[in-house]
C-alpha cells in the first residue's frame, strides 16, 4: 500500500473534523450559523450512488484504424494487480496501444497547454478500410462479468467520437453515465511523457491544481466558495453606493441655488452614515407628477411638420408639368393624340367585326376593307409619334402629383391639439385633380408647419415651468438613498461572513498542510527510490495561495549537497523527469481512486541506469495494489526488473506490413527469439523462404537483445554517452551500433566490431552474424543445418550476454 493510501484509510473524515473544531471555536452565534449553513448543503459531500462501480482493472484492449495499428490487434491483460510491461521497437505500435487506452476513457490526448484536446492530426490508420473502434473490457469489483467500455467515430474528425459503457446484467449506456467524470480529472490514471512535461513545466496555478484536487478538500473549499459569493455581492453593493456619491454630490452642487440641493448635500455627506430620514423628507415633498400630461408635453416638444422647402418644390414642379399639358392643347401634337385615339377604336371596331364594311359613324358601306385597315394602323404609328410630346406632358403631370402626395406623412404620436390640422395635411393623398392637390398641399403644409412651430415652443417652455431638472436629480437621489438603506441594514451581516470567511480560510490552510505533508512523504519516498545517486534531497512540497487565488503555486524545495535549492533550479533533466513520476503516481494511486490500474507510457526516457532500477522498484511497490501497465521501448526497465529478481509480465509488440500488429506474452527476449527458430528448424516441409529469411531474422532478434543487454551492462559498470546508446537503440539499422557499444562502450566504432567480434569469440562468430544480416536482403542466407545454426547462435549470444567470456 502506497504512504497516500495508508494515511486516507486512517484519517479522520473532513466533516467531522471541522464539525469539531466549529463548534470549540470562539465565534459569535451569527458567524456559526454562517458556517453552518454553508457547510450543510444538501449539495456539499454528497455520498456516491449504491450503484457506482466499485475499482476497475483492464482486462483487454482491442483496437483497429486507430494511430499506428490497422486491422484488430488485442492486448489481453490479467485484470489484477502487478507490473505488465509492453516492450518493443520505436514504430511497433506501443504508443498507439497507450493512448488508446486514455482516448477511449476520455475522449481526448494527452496535450499541452493552448492545443486542442479534440483535435488528433493523424490519428485514424490508413492501412484500414473499417472504422477506427477501441473497446476495452474491465473486470470491476463488485461485479460478476466483464464490462465493455467502446469508443466509436461518428466522422473522419477525432473529436466526433462517443463512448458507451456496458456492464454485466445492464443496458447500454453513455460513458458519461459511469460516474467517472470526477475521478479521471482528479486522480487522472494515464500518464504519457506529454504529462511528465507538464507536471514540472505547465503554469505554477496548473501545477498546484494538479495536486490540490487530491487533498479531499472539496467541503471546504465549497463553503468558501459560497460564503464567498455572498460577501462579494453586498461588498460590491456598499462599493457601488460609494461610487456614485461623487456623482451625485455635482450634479446637486449645480443646483445650489436651489435650497432643496443644498439640504441633500448635507444629508448625503453626514459623519459617519447618510441622513436617509431627511433624504425621504426631500423625496415625499416633491408633488407627483401629471405622467399624462408630461406625456403629452413631450410629445408636443418633439412635433415637427412638413419641410416646406420640399413641400414647395414639390408643388413647383407638379404645376410646370400642368402648365406644359396646358401649352400643347390645341396644337398639332393634340390633335394627332385625338386622331390616334379615334383611329384606334375605329380599328377595334374593325377587329371585333371583320365581315362588316360599313363606318359605324356615317354609315357609309364598303369604305372599312383592308385596304382602309392597314391605311389606318400606318396612320395611328405616325400620329402617335407626333403626340409623344403630350404624352410625356402627362406623365411628369402624374409623377409630380405621385411625388408630393409622397411627402404627406403620419408620425406614430400626434398631440390633440394638432389633430384637426394633419387630418387635413393627410387627406390631400385622397385629392386625385392635380391642380386642387397643388392648391391643397401648399396650403395646408404652411398651416401646419406653423401649428406645429406654436405648440412646439409652448411645450418647451411648459416643460421648463415644471422643474424637470430637479425632479430627475429626486429620482436619482431616491435611488442612491434605497441603496445606502440596504447597505445600512446589511453592514452586520457583512461583519459576520468576513468573520466566517477567516475562520474557514484558516482551517483550509492549516488541513491542507497537513493533508499535504502526509501527500510530500509517499512523493519523497518515490523520489529516494529514483534518487539512486543523486545528491539532490527533496526537502518539501507545499502549496502557495488557494484553489480560488489568483496566484497559486505548487512549491519544491531542495538541497544540493545540505544547501538549499528550489528544485526545478538545481535538477538535471533525468532528475527532472524522476521528480515528476514522483509527483505522478502518489496523485494518481490516492485510495478514493475508483481505477485499479495505471498506464505509463515511456517512464525511461532521460534516466541513467540507476535511476531505473529505483523505477522498477518503485513499479514493484506499485503494483501489490495497483494494476501497472507500462509501455517502453527501452529493454532496461525489463532487465531492472530481472536483475533485482522482481516479477513481472511482458509482452512483445511488433508490427509488420499493412500496420498490422502482434502482441504476444514473452518471457527473456534472447530465449524467445531462440525458441522460435528452433521451433521452425526442426519442422518440416516449410517454404524455402522461412529458412532462408524468417529463421536468420529471429537469430538476429536474439543476437541484437544479446548486445544490447551487454551494452547496458558496459553502461552500468564503466558508464558512457546515454545519448549515444539511445541513438543506436533507436536507429534502424542498430546492430552494429549496439554491438559497438557492447564492445567499446562507442557507438563511432561500429566499423572495428568485425575484427573485434573475431578476437573475442572467433571467425565462426561473425560468420553467423553475417548470415543472420542476410536474411533482411533479398537473397536471403544459406542455412545447411539449420539446428546447429541455432545452437551456435544460441551459445554465441550466451558468451555476448557475459562480456568477461570470451572464445
Amino acid at each position: 500500500m502506497t504512504g497516500t493510501e495508508q494515511h486516507q484509510q486512517t484519517e479522520l473524515p473532513l466533516a467531522e473534523t471541522v464539525a469539531t473544531r466549529l463548534a470549540e471555536s470562539a465565534l459569535t452565534e451569527p458567524v456559526k450559523t454562517l458556517l453552518h449553513e454553508a457547510l450543510d448543503s444538501d449539495t456539499t459531500g454528497a455520498t456516491p450512488s449504491s450503484d457506482s462501480p466499485g475499482r476497475a482493472y483492464l482486462d483487454s484492449l482491442t483496437i483497429n484504424g486507430f494511430r499506428g495499428i490497422g486491422p484488430r490487434a488485442r492486448l489481453g491483460l490479467s485484470p489484477r494487480p502487478g507490473v505488465n510491461l509492453v516492450v518493443g521497437r520505436n514504430g511497433s505500435g506501443k504508443s498507439s496501444l497507450a493512448e488508446a487506452v486514455e482516448v477511449a476513457f476520455t475522449g481526448t490526448r494527452a496535450h499541452r497547454p493552448g492545443q486542442d484536446a479534440t483535435r488528433g492530426g493523424h490519428w485514424s490508420n490508413l492501412h484500414d478500410g473499417n472504422d477506427p473502434t477501441i473497446e476495452v473490457r474491465l473486470a470491476i469489483e463488485g461485479d460478476t462479468g466483464r464490462s465493455t467500455l467502446t469508443r466509436t467515430w461518428a466522422t473522419g474528425e477525432f473529436g466526433s467520437s462517443t463512448a458507451t459503457f456496458k456492464r454485466p446484467g445492464r443496458r447500454t449506456v453513455p460513458l458519461a453515465e459511469a460516474g467517472w467524470d470526477t475521478a479521471l480529472a482528479d486522480h487522472r490514471p494515464f500518464l504519457s511523457y506529454t504529462d511528465l512535461d507538464l507536471m514540472l513545466n505547465g503554469k505554477p496555478s496548473e501545477r498546484y491544481d494538479a495536486i490540490a484536487t487530491i487533498l479531499g478538500m472539496e467541503l471546504l473549499s465549497t463553503a468558501t466558495h459560497r460564503l464567498s459569493v455572498r460577501e462579494k455581492a453586498l461588498a460590491a453593493a456598499a462599493k457601488e453606493m460609494k461610487d456614485a456619491l461623487p456623482g451625485l454630490k455635482s450634479a446637486l452642487y449645480e443646483l445650489e441655488d436651489d435650497d432643496r440641493a443644498v439640504q441633500a448635500l448635507v444629508a448625503v455627506d453626514t459623519s459617519g452614515a447618510p441622513d436617509l430620514d431627511a433624504l425621504d423628507q426631500l423625496v415625499a415633498g416633491l408633488p407627483p407628477a401629471d405622467d399624462s400630461r408630461l406625456a403629452e408635453l413631450r410629445v408636443e416638444a418633439d412635433v415637427h411638420g412638413p419641410d416646406l422647402a420640399e413641400v414647395g418644390q414639390a408643388v413647383q414642379r407638379l404645376r410646370t408639368a400642368l402648365a406644359d399639358v396646358e401649352d400643347l392643347r390645341g396644337t398639332d401634337a393634340e390633335n394627332a393624340r385625338l386622331r390616334a385615339d379615334l383611329l384606334e377604336r375605329a380599328l377595334s371596331h374593325a377587329d371585333r367585326h371583320p365581315d362588316d364594311d360599313v363606318c359605324p359613324t356615317c354609315g357609309t358601306e364598303r369604305v372599312l376593307g383592308r385596304e382602309w385597315y392597314d391605311r389606318a394602323s400606318r396612320q395611328v404609328a405616325e400620329l402617335h409619334r407626333e403626340a409623344k410630346a403630350a404624352d410625356d406632358a402627362r406623365t411628369a403631370v402624374r409623377t409630380g402629383a405621385r411625388n408630393l402626395q409622397n411627402l404627406v406623412e403620419l408620425p406614430t404620436r400626434i398631440p390633440g391639439s394638432l389633430a384637426d390640422r394633419w387630418k387635413a395635411w393627410v387627406d390631400c393623398r385622397q385629392i386625385t385633380d392635380p391642380a386642387e392637390l397643388a392648391r391643397s398641399a401648399e396650403e395646408t403644409a404652411t398651416v401646419l408647419a406653423d401649428a406645429c412651430d406654436t405648440v412646439r415652443r409652448h411645450a418647451v417652455r411648459e416643460l421648463e415651468e415644471r422643474d424637470e431638472r430637479w425632479r430627475a436629480l429626486v429620482t436619482r437621489l431616491a435611488a442612491w438613498a434605497d441603496k445606502a438603506r440596504e447597505v445600512e441594514r446589511d453592514k452586520p451581516l457583512l461583519g459576520h461572513l468576513r468573520k466566517a470567511l477567516s475562520w474557514l480560510k484558516a482551517l483550509s490552510t492549516e488541513l491542507r498542510e497537513q493533508r499535504m505533508e502526509r501527500f510530500t512523504g509517499a512523493t519523497q519516498s518515490i523520489w529516494e527510490r529514483l534518487r539512486q545517486e543523486s545528491n539532490v534531497d527533496l526537502t518539501a512540497v507545499s502549496l502557495k495561495g488557494s484553489e480560488k487565488a489568483n496566484v497559486r503555486k505548487l512549491v519544491m524545495a531542495a538541497s544540493v549537497d545540505g544547501q538549499d535549492a528550489p528544485a526545478l533550479d538545481v535538477m538535471s533533466q533525468g532528475e527532472l523527469h524522476s521528480l515528476a513520476l514522483s509527483l505522478f503516481l502518489p496523485r494518481a494511486t490516492t485510495a478514493d481512486s475508483p481505477f485499479g490500474f495505471l498506464v505509463i507510457d515511456d517512464p525511461v526516457q532521460s534516466m541513467d541506469p540507476t535511476k531505473v532500477h529505483g523505477l522498477a522498484q518503485v513499479l514493484h511497490e506499485l503494483g501489490r495494489h495497483r494494476q501497472v501497465v507500462v509501455f517502453t521501448h527501452d529493454t532496461r526497465l525489463q532487465k531492472a526488473f530481472t536483475d533485482q529478481e522482481l516479477p513481472v509480465t511482458v509482452f512483445q509488440v511488433t508490427r509488420s506490413e499493412k500496420s498490422r500488429v502482434k502482441i504476444e506474452r514473452v518471457g527473456d527476449p534472447v530465449a524467445q527469439a531462440v525458441a522460435d527458430a528452433r521451433a521452425i528448424a526442426s519442422t518440416q516441409g516449410l517454404a524455402p523462404e522461412t529458412y532462408s529469411h524468417v529463421l536468420p531474422g529471429l537469430c538476429r532478434i536474439a543476437l541484437e537483445n544479446a548486445f544490447l543487454e551487454a551494452a547496458w551492462i558496459r553502461h552500468h559498470r564503466a558508464g558512457g554517452s546515454e545519448h549515444d546508446l539511445q541513438d543506436a537503440i533507436d536507429g534502424a539499422e542498430r546492430f552494429r551500433k549496439v554491438a559497438a557499444f557492447a564492445l567499446f562502450g562507442d557507438v563511432r566504432r561500429e566499423h572495428d566490431v568485425e575484427s573485434e567480434v573475431r578476437r573475442l569469440y572467433g571467425d565462426q562468430a561473425y560468420s553467423l552474424i553475417r548470415r543472420c544480416q542476410q536474411g533482411a536482403h533479398p537473397d536471403g542466407a544459406t542455412i545447411h543445418d539449420p539446428h546447429r545454426f541455432v545452437s551456435d547462435v544460441e551459445d554465441l549470444a550466451k558468451k555476448v550476454r557475459k562480456p568477461e567470456v570470451s572464445a
